[in-house]
Parts: C-alpha cells; structure tokens; sequence
C-alpha cells in the first residue's frame, strides 16, 4: 500500500505540474525512524511529502477523511493513523495506536500539528507530535513545505504548476524527556519549522 501510494504521489506531482525541490535529506539516516511534524497548506502537500521522503511512514489524518469512500478505505488498508480533532479521548487513543507502530513496526509517522490545512501564517500547534515523541523516545523531524499552496489553493479548484520546496531540519532528540517537557519541546518544533519556512516564530 505504501508504494502504491508512494507511486501515486510521483503521479500526482507530474500531473499537478510540481517541480519538486527536496532540501535536508542529508540530516537523516535512512535506516532511522522518525516522527515528520510540519506545516499544511494544501491538499498537494501529500504528494509532495511521498515524493520528498524514502521512508516508510504513515500518516495522521484527521478521522473525516477516512469516511470518504476509496480514500477512506485506503487509509485504513495501509494503516495510517485516524485522530480525531473534536474528541480529545479518541485524539488520545490515536496517539497510543500511533506510538505503538512506531515501536513495534519501526515505522515512520508524519503528523501536522496546525491541526489541519491553514491560510496565512503558521498556527499554533498541538502538542500531539510532543506526546508521541516523548512517550516512544523517537526523534521528531521538522520539514518546511513551500509552494503547495500556488500549486492547489485551500479554497479553489485552479490548479497552478510551479515550484514546490521540501525543507527537512535536523531530528529534534525526546530521549530522556518527561511530560513536563511537552510545551517546550512543541514550541521548539515550532521555531524549527518557521525557520525552515523563512518566517517569523
């Protein structure tokens, strides 16, 4: 499922007409896994992100995706995560499920803090990415996407080719840290990804 998916959003990026820029490949190790926290502008940031990083993650979708029929039913086949932004005990049991296939499955998870697609300046955001670094000892990876947004806007249907920018930072280490440390750890998470943005924190 993951390299059919993987496969489709090299598809995608031809057909969307995204010249594809991927920038700090050299700061991970291929044989690592990592938790990927960054910023949504746009529904071309999924393509954009299987093309950008070889590795085998899933992702935290919001829960309303996965009613939609055909999408619905490959996200649950190939195991990404649903997280419900309403429900704070289901938000809860999808971090716990989210951190057991990082530590059972070796895999990868990507996670976009904001909460969900924004427009205009990078929100505040949710601590998930914390929680779930903290309670599996997993680095967290800030990425920067830029152009997605030209590419399909949040509130139209024009699609625009042009140049999209995946900027990866450099893993943020948890080991050690406590629940404590959630709100520092969030917000350095935060500053990662504007400066990989090129905006303020």
């Amino acid at each position: 499922q993951i390299w059919c998916a993987k496969v489709w959003g090299r598809m995608l990026t031809r057909i969307l007409g995204m010249r594809m820029e991927v920038e700090g490949l050299e700061n991970l190790d291929p044989h690592a896994h990592y938790i990927f926290a960054g910023n949504h502008r746009s529904y071309s940031d999924t393509p954009a992100l299987l093309y950008a990083l070889p590795y085998n993650f899933r992702f935290m979708a919001k829960s309303e995706l996965f009613g939609i029929p055909l999408m619905g039913t490959h996200l649950r086949t190939a195991g990404h995560v649903s997280v419900s932004l309403d429900n704070p005990r289901e938000a809860v049991r999808s971090l716990v499920l989210a951190g057991n296939k990082i530590r059972d499955e070796k895999l990868s998870i990507l996670i976009f803090p904001e909460g969900g697609r924004t427009d205009g300046a990078l929100e505040p955001f949710k601590e998930g990415a914390a929680i779930l670094g903290i309670k599996s000892g997993t680095p967290i990876v800030p990425f920067g996407l830029i152009g997605t947004r030209e590419i399909l806007p949040m509130h139209g249907i024009a699609v625009r080719g042009g140049v999209v920018k995946v900027r990866i930072g450099k893993p943020i280490p948890t080991e050690g840290l406590g629940n404590r440390d959630k709100g520092a750890l969030t917000q350095q998470v935060r500053n990662e990804v504007a400066a990989l943005l090129g905006v303020a924190p």
